[in-house]
């Protein structure tokens, strides 16, 4: 970030601040918004994708300035730009996160996502295969419920339209997801029946392990799946549907 903007001096500001927070001056409070008008863009300028969502985030930092006006203690005599600079860009980073979320989830889940796409790299890196999901909660110490929430609801971070081809790449590339709005997918009961009684999963092997794993938690494609584990589309299928049969005996038995 650029500092070379000269702004008005420490004596001017802290003087604008104290009559913010004794007089409530609006013409001080306006005063201090102009005066770091171009720090606020500068800030928020790596954030932007379109000029909609710059006014939007320049907002928002104006919100975190008027935080950081409320909150600073001119006695310390310390430089305000110092202050003010992780209060907005906590601010813009709050506001960001909670509203790319195309469907409305608790913050917790999207606290704990980042943290679960983090640990899960780190233990494929170490065991050199895709971690169960009891090895995700231990390594953070969290609730298997708790992940297995997080996992399903990272898939709804972003929202598609039901006009959207289902898979460009095989021959029913144009169905689209509306065109199967209603139908039941008979593997979902497999996957209810599994998660409700983790410790089945241990009649996997590795590899079946990875394609359940990738498929309903990742929720990747068969030829995403075939393509990460360098097997045919068709060996996949295969695997899923033996891994899927496995299961379901271990449930019901």
């Amino acid at each position: 970030m650029s500092m070379t903007t000269k702004y008005a001096s420490k004596e001017q500001v802290h003087q604008w601040i104290q009559q913010c927070q004794q007089n409530r001056d609006e013409d001080a409070q306006t005063q201090l918004v102009l005066n770091y008008k171009s720090l606020i863009y500068s800030i928020t300028n790596r954030y932007v994708k379109n000029y909609a969502q710059q006014e939007d985030l320049f907002q928002v930092g104006v919100i975190g300035l008027l935080k950081a006006i409320r909150r600073f203690d001119v006695s310390i005599q310390r430089s305000f730009e110092a202050f003010a600079i992780p209060t907005i860009l906590g601010e813009i980073k709050r506001y960001i996160r909670d509203t790319t979320w195309d469907v409305h989830v608790p913050r917790r889940v999207k606290e704990l996502g980042p943290k679960i796409k983090r640990k899960v790299a780190e233990l494929t890196t170490t065991l050199q295969r895709s971690p169960s999901i009891l090895e995700i909660a231990q390594a953070l110490d969290t609730s298997l419920e708790e992940v297995l929430e997080t996992m399903e609801m990272m898939t709804s971070y972003n929202t598609l339209s039901l006009d959207v081809p289902m898979d460009v790449d095989s021959e029913d590339r144009d169905r689209t997801f509306f065109d199967v709005v209603g139908s039941v997918d008979e593997n979902f009961d497999y996957l209810e029946k599994m998660m409700a009684v983790q410790a089945s999963i241990q009649v996997l092997d590795h590899r079946e392990r990875d394609v359940i794993e990738l498929t309903f938690m990742a929720n990747m494609t068969q030829i995403e799946i075939g393509k990460q584990l360098g097997i045919s589309q068709m060996h996949v299928s295969r695997i899923k549907r033996t891994a899927l049969d496995k299961l379901k005996t271990a449930v019901m038995s």
